[in-house]
């Protein structure tokens, strides 16, 4: 057993084999010291980011301690011997005790500069099997298995739906997450919207619960998500819907300024509109003050869209087309090639 071990690198991003070697090095230290080195100068993944992944993996462990070490190199290339020398120094004055040991992985050797830099400390070698940061970053998709849970979120791509009533969302968004094996978010407005049997007499509050219902809804799911996650309807459907409410508390402009303070913070990856070129389909509850001029309100919604610079394709035609349509814009999306 070490009484102190050290353990460093970029985790732009962590992977499997950095947790493989964290575990590893945590388990014969008495304390480990994980070293983030952040280039202030390269594009990277934000450190605090970065941070939080490392702090997940290891937080029941109970030894181990993380640091964050910067440097000003504009690339690996740039990151000289001088760099080396320097940074281990700073390093050495992060931890404050002698350095037992210094672990890395097997894409280093007994000439590496982690030798070089610790002569006074033992290096350790832990066998990883070829994940490379590189690599996952090129294409993450392609390296799905490699990333650990924590770190996919960061990847997930998110893909929203949106249109009027009976245009197919809700079946088309459930459709696409059984394709890509994942899962999706519901519209919660509906069931919200029946609490008194009919959306005629829904209160104000109502709206706040569906707008952040389905906030919240969507930030639990995208953790969980395999590669892509299905949204069907945001906040600025639910203000569009808040025009219709016969709401003698005059509420309507708070729930519209709650609306748009959640559009400020969602971020989408594709959005689809989809149009009312399909049947209308009378389920119950859907209006029939739209469904008789369903482009009038189409266009409504397309302009809250418009207004906020939120670029959107519009899907028309059958229902087969529209899969069709959505699908080949969402393997572009995550790089997938279904005639290799």
């Amino acid at each position: 057993m070490y009484n102190v071990g050290m353990y460093g690198g970029s985790f732009n991003p962590l992977h499997l084999g950095h947790i493989r070697c964290i575990i590893e090095a945590a388990n014969q230290c008495k304390e480990l010291h994980i070293i983030i080195s952040c280039g202030v100068n390269r594009k990277e993944i934000p450190p605090r980011i970065r941070y939080r992944w490392i702090y997940q993996v290891t937080k029941h462990i109970g030894n181990v301690r993380i640091h964050f070490l910067e440097d000003d190199a504009t690339d690996k290339i740039a990151y000289s011997k001088e760099y080396w020398h320097t940074d281990a120094q700073k390093v050495k004055d992060m931890i404050g005790k002698p350095i037992d040991v210094v672990f890395c992985g097997s894409d280093y050797d007994e000439n590496s500069f982690w030798k070089q830099c610790y002569p006074e400390s033992e290096l350790y070698i832990i066998k990883r099997n070829g994940i490379s940061s590189t690599e996952i970053r090129k294409n993450p998709y392609a390296n799905w298995d490699s990333i650990p849970n924590v770190v996919r979120e960061y990847y997930t791509k998110k893909v929203l739906l949106i249109g009027g009533e009976s245009t197919g969302k809700s079946t088309l968004t459930i459709n696409l997450a059984n394709y890509y094996n994942t899962n999706y978010v519901d519209e919660v407005g509906r069931e919200i919207s029946m609490r008194s049997g009919t959306d005629r007499l829904m209160l104000p509050s109502d709206f706040t619960d569906i707008l952040l219902t389905h906030k919240m809804n969507e930030l639990e799911a995208v953790k969980h998500s395999n590669k892509v996650l299905f949204i069907d309807t945001d906040c600025l459907i639910t203000r569009f819907y808040i025009d219709f409410l016969d709401d003698p508390q005059n509420d309507k402009e708070r729930n519209k300024a709650l609306a748009d303070a959640i559009s400020n913070i969602n971020r989408y990856d594709l959005v689809f509109y989809l149009e009312p070129d399909v049947e209308f389909v009378q389920d119950g509850d859907r209006s029939e003050v739209i469904a008789s001029d369903r482009e009038k309100y189409g266009n409504q919604i397309k302009k809250l869209f418009d207004e906020r610079g939120i670029k959107y394709i519009s899907i028309g035609g059958s229902y087969h087309e529209r899969f069709l349509r959505v699908t080949s814009e969402v393997d572009k999306l995550l790089g997938i090639n279904r005639m290799e």
